[in-house]
């Protein structure tokens, strides 16, 4: 995914209200599950550092925005039944 893009993404994610939660696939095939704004930290500048912190329930993630493969929605509440994904 394109760092500004997905830096982004997820600041419109972490702004929404109500709050859905939503997961992070790396690259690599992890996943992190964002289930509340305050568990996500980064620098919203644009053009500033690219490395982020997730916390999970079970996973401490320190990644960049380069690393993110796809960001979705986790919610039942889409009217069409399917999850919202932002890919590159």
């Amino acid at each position: 995914m394109q760092v500004e893009h997905c830096r982004t993404e997820l600041q419109r994610l972490l702004r929404q209200t109500p709050f859905r939660p939503f997961l992070l696939t790396m690259s690599g095939g992890e996943n992190a599950v964002v289930e509340h704004p305050e568990n996500l930290a980064f620098d919203p500048s644009p053009g500033g550092p690219t490395d982020f912190y997730a916390r999970t329930a079970s996973l401490r993630l320190y990644s960049s925005f380069e690393e993110v493969s796809s960001v979705r929605i986790l919610s039942s509440l889409i009217s069409n039944g399917q999850e919202e994904e932002s890919k590159v």
